[in-house]
C-alpha cells in the first residue's frame, strides 16, 4: 500500500481476484479512480485484491446478538467494525422470530445506531427480518420459537418498518399461510424483498409466491423437515423457479457438497453465499449456553452443534471467507466465482453500489487477501477508501 499525501491518493498493488493479472489500483475521494494492469509486478508474494464482501444474514458476531435486548449503538458499532476483519464491508443485521415488542425494539435500536454512526449507516445494507411469518411445523421452523410464529400481518410489519425507519430490506416468510399472497403483494409494492424460507409450502403455493414477486430462497436446504417426499418437495420446487435467487451456507456442515453442486448447476449466476452467522461467530471453541439452543458445543473444526446431539446443528459460525475457501478447495467453483457469490451477486441483488466491483468510479470497498493452500485470509479491508482493518 502507498499513500500520496499531496492528493490523498491510495495506491494498492496486487493480483486481481477475477482476471488473475497483476494490477495497480488507485483510490481518491472514496472511489476507485484508476485501475491498470501492471506487468512490471511479480506475482510472488503479492496479495489478492477484490471487492468487499456482502452478507445478507448476520444474526450476531463475537458474542454480540441482534436478537437479545438491549441492542444499543455500541453493539451495532462493535459488530460493524468486527466484521471488517472478516472482509465484510456491507451486511444485513438479521432479526429472527420473537415477540412483537422485542422485534420492534430491535428494529428501533438498529435504526438509531445507523443514524448516529456514519460507518454503521454505510455498512448496513438493510435489515433482514427472518420470521415470524414462517412455518409453525417442526423442522421447517428450525430453531425459531413456536410461541411467536404467526401468519403474515401487513399492519404489524408496517409497525416494525416504522420503528426501523424503513431499513427492513428483506423479509423471510413461508407462503403456506392464507394471508401470505396479499402480504407479498404489499411488500413488492413497497420495495421490500420477499424471500421464501423456513417453509413447508406446496408447489402451487411457491409458484404463486414467485408470480407475485418473491425473489429469493433463504439458506435453501436448511430449515427443513429431516424427511421429505422425493418429489415434489419445497426444495426442488424452489430450485425449479427461475426467478428465485438462492442463498446457501457453504460451511461444509449445513449442506453436503452434492447439494451445493446441484444448486450451482440449477441456479448458476443466481447463487449467493451467506454466513447466517449466529452470535458465537468469532468466538473460541468450547461449550456455551445459548438462549435458543441451550447447551451447545463449538468444535475446533468450526462446527456448532447441540451438546447432547452432535448430529444436530445449533447454527452457523463461519464467515463468508470460510464459505469461499470451502467451495474452492472442493473444486465446486473457482476463486473468482466464489468471491462474486459472496460480494458482487448479493450487492447486485440488493441494488448496492458495491456490485460495480473493481471498476473505475465504483465505491472503494476493497478487501486485500493473502492466499495459500488453505485458501484466502483477509489482510486488509477498506471501506469507502479508508483503511478500516489491517492484520497485526
Amino acid at each position: 500500500m502507498k499513500i500520496n499525501d499531496t492528493d490523498k491518493t491510495l495506491t494498492l498493488e496486487g493480483i486481481h481476484y477475477q482476471t488473475k493479472k497483476t494490477i495497480t489500483l488507485q483510490v481518491q475521494n472514496g472511489r476507485i479512480s484508476d485501475i491498470q494492469t501492471n506487468k512490471n509486478l511479480s506475482k510472488n508474494g503479492l496479495p489478492i485484491i477484490g471487492p468487499g464482501l456482502v452478507d445478507l444474514q448476520i444474526n450476531g458476531y463475537g458474542g454480540l446478538d441482534f436478537n437479545t435486548l438491549p441492542i444499543d449503538g455500541d453493539l451495532v458499532h462493535t459488530v460493524t467494525r468486527a466484521l471488517w476483519r472478516e472482509g465484510v464491508t456491507s451486511f444485513c443485521p438479521t432479526v429472527i422470530t420473537n415477540s412483537n415488542e422485542m422485534i420492534e425494539e430491535a428494529m428501533r435500536s438498529i435504526a438509531r445506531a445507523c443514524s448516529e454512526d456514519m460507518y454503521a449507516k454505510s455498512s448496513i445494507a438493510g435489515i433482514h427480518l427472518e420470521g415470524p411469518f414462517i412455518s409453525p411445523e417442526d423442522g421447517p421452523r428450525g430453531a425459531h420459537s413456536s410461541a411467536y410464529v404467526k401468519a403474515p400481518d401487513w399492519s404489524l410489519f408496517q409497525r416494525w418498518q416504522d420503528a426501523a425507519q424503513g431499513l427492513i430490506k428483506i423479509v423471510t416468510i413461508s407462503p403456506e399461510w392464507p394471508s401470505a399472497l396479499k402480504f407479498i403483494e404489499k411488500c413488492v409494492d413497497n420495495g421490500v424483498i420477499v424471500s421464501i424460507g423456513h417453509t413447508s409450502a406446496t408447489e402451487k403455493q411457491i409458484q404463486a409466491a414467485v408470480q407475485l414477486g418473491a425473489r429469493m430462497s433463504t439458506h435453501l436446504g436448511n430449515g427443513a423437515h429431516l424427511m421429505l417426499p422425493r418429489h415434489p418437495n419445497y426444495i426442488w420446487d424452489q430450485l425449479a423457479e427461475d426467478e428465485l435467487w438462492t442463498c446457501v451456507i457453504a460451511d461444509g456442515f449445513h449442506l453436503p457438497d452434492s447439494m451445493l453442486k446441484v444448486v450451482l448447476r440449477a441456479k448458476g449466476p443466481k447463487v449467493m453465499l451467506v454466513s447466517d452467522a449466529v452470535y458465537l461467530s468469532g468466538m473460541p471453541s468450547g461449550k456455551y449456553n445459548t438462549h435458543i439452543g441451550g447447551n451447545v458445543i463449538l468444535t475446533p473444526e468450526g462446527k456448532l452443534h447441540l451438546a447432547d446431539n452432535p448430529q444436530l446443528l445449533a447454527g452457523s459460525v463461519q464467515m463468508l471467507t470460510w464459505g469461499i475457501n470451502h467451495l474452492v478447495k472442493n473444486k465446486l467453483v473457482d476463486l473468482a466465482e466464489a468471491w462474486e457469490m459472496a460480494s458482487i451477486r448479493p450487492a447486485k441483488f440488493l441494488g448496492n453500489p458495491v456490485a460495480e466491483g473493481l471498476e473505475i468510479g465504483a465505491p472503494a470497498d476493497i478487501v486485500v487477501c493473502t492466499s495459500n493452500e488453505d485458501g484466502i485470509e483477509v489482510k486488509e479491508t477498506y471501506k469507502t477508501g479508508k483503511s478500516v482493518y489491517k492484520k497485526n
